[in-house]
């Protein structure tokens, strides 16, 4: 058995590498440990035919859906986590998406959008957030949309701007993990930053099996078992494996250790799942579409305030076309498709109910994502957003097609591990601590109440900070932390 470490933090995605390099930075011994690889810089995460028609980097792990089908999340275990694959758009959520609005099912954060301002500076100067022109093909299409009552602002990115002297990487950052730095994901921004430093020490293919209890008190985390049967001790852990991952480890504890009737917030475990209600639009132009970067405006509409529409990043929408089109067509119509086609994300804010939920296994062993569209008044303005923006694409002579993105399509899953001021109906406090338990902490996005009309990227590396900040001050080395942030 190994020493123990300060921190011990499960999951390398967004919210367990900003507090990994903060809690390092700060001289803390810490232990990172991630169930995946390093993924290789071979350029094959680069390349269409292994990303998206093999899908050989993605989870092949089975789940079941609300009526027993079975279906494959797309998830992926690296180091990096998702931020190596996500397309680095960084927005903040504003103001009004801290609030609550029972109308629409959507709770409360347990403090105002002001708590995470500096956090959301400091993330923001870590992940080098910048923002980009519209390129002429966009900007073509931009003018004709605002004509018709839509606005368009440019969109914070995590992208080098030496990204445009990289054709491959512009045009395949946007669901492919990029090998160079050129965007800012997990690795590349905060754990290279730090990995060199002797306090910390970074265990990939190292998958939990199960957290340990204190010799003397199940509310107490010790450490954890891994599946090859190595255990590691920590005084503090923290929980990043994301929101579909992390509250399955917290489930199966609360079971073994028989905590259902001593902690109040075991009820709330692993429910409140949300999701952006996802719609993909392809739109086909009479022309070819030379853009490059893509995605580089946020494209909303004042009769929508839930919703938004991103275009898809670099050639994403050129290679879905390539590969959902028959290959028995001829390359040359394929190409005449994929050329002229420019793709578009469309999110609206989904709310929260107790009965969508993951469960951490049913029949067979199992793991199950339990969720069920809602009646809510989003769904409704999603199908509503969803036409108005294909007539105004029409307007804007291009053909629209609209795909919605299946339960499997989990990009911007949060709420397993809601956060709240009370016990009874959320699973974290505002500190980031489970209820109820000594130290136990959550730093990655099951923690969100709400999702807003934005990615949630962001926010979830703002989130991590601060609870990393609050560790840090819990031992008197605030002062610490602070000046070692770059």
């Amino acid at each position: 058995m190994s020493a123990p470490f300060d921190f011990l933090i499960i999951g390398s995605g967004a919210g367990g590498a900003a507090a990994a390099y903060k809690l390092t930075r700060a001289g803390s011994r810490v232990l990172l440990l991630e169930k995946g690889p390093r993924l290789p810089d071979d350029g094959s995460t680069l390349d269409p035919q292994i990303v998206l028609r093999e899908g050989r980097y993605k989870s092949h792990e089975i789940w079941q859906d609300a009526a027993g089908r079975d279906f494959m999340p797309e998830e992926y275990f690296n180091l990096g986590g998702k931020t190596r694959w996500y397309g680095a758009a960084l927005l903040r959520f504003q103001p009004g998406d801290f609030v609550a609005d029972s109308a629409r099912q959507l709770l409360p954060w347990p403090f105002a959008a002001e708590e995470l301002r500096p956090y959301y500076e400091e993330a923001e100067s870590l992940l080098q957030v910048g923002r980009f022109d519209a390129e002429p093909d966009l900007a073509r299409i931009a003018a004709r949309l605002t004509r018709g009552g839509w606005q368009a602002d440019t969109l914070p990115m995590g992208l080098s701007p030496a990204i445009h002297d990289n054709e491959n990487a512009a045009t395949h950052y946007d669901g492919y993990a990029v090998p160079n730095g050129l965007k800012a994901d997990a690795q590349y921004r905060l754990l290279d930053r730090v990995s060199s430093l002797p306090n910390l020490q970074i265990e990939t293919g190292a998958e939990v099996a199960s957290l340990l209890p204190s010799a003397d008190d199940a509310l107490r985390i010790a450490g954890v078992r891994l599946v090859d049967g190595r255990e590691f001790l920590a005084s503090t852990v923290l929980l990043a494996g994301g929101a579909l991952h992390s509250p399955r480890l917290l489930q199966a504890y609360i079971t073994k250790q028989g905590l259902a009737g001593h902690l109040s917030a075991a009820s709330s475990v692993g429910r409140n799942f949300k999701k952006h209600i996802l719609t993909a639009v392809l739109g086909f132009s009479p022309m070819p579409q030379n853009d490059r970067l893509r995605k580089t405006l946020l494209i909303t509409n004042s009769r929508f305030p839930s919703s938004s529409v991103q275009p898809l990043g670099g050639w994403t929408d050129r290679d879905i076309v390539r590969s959902v089109l028959p290959r028995w067509l001829p390359g040359f119509v394929t190409e005449f498709f994929a050329r002229r086609v420019y793709g578009f994300f469309l999110q609206t804010e989904d709310g929260s109910h107790v009965d969508n939920r993951v469960v951490s296994t049913v029949n067979g062993g199992k793991p199950a994502l339990l969720y069920a569209p809602k009646k809510l008044p989003q769904h409704t303005e999603h199908r509503s957003f969803v036409a108005a923006f294909c007539v105004a694409l029409l307007r804007a002579r291009l053909l629209p097609v609209a795909k919605p993105v299946p339960l499997a399509g989990t990009a911007h899953a949060c709420g397993t591990l809601v956060t709240g001021l009370d016990p009874a109906t959320s699973v974290v406090d505002g500190e980031g601590r489970v209820h109820g338990m000594a130290n136990l902490y959550v730093v990655d996005g099951s923690v969100l109440p709400r999702s807003s009309r934005m990615n949630p990227a962001l926010t979830i590396y703002a989130w991590s900070l601060r609870v990393a900040d609050r560790l840090l001050a819990d031992k008197g080395i605030k002062k610490a932390a602070r000046e070692t942030v770059s």
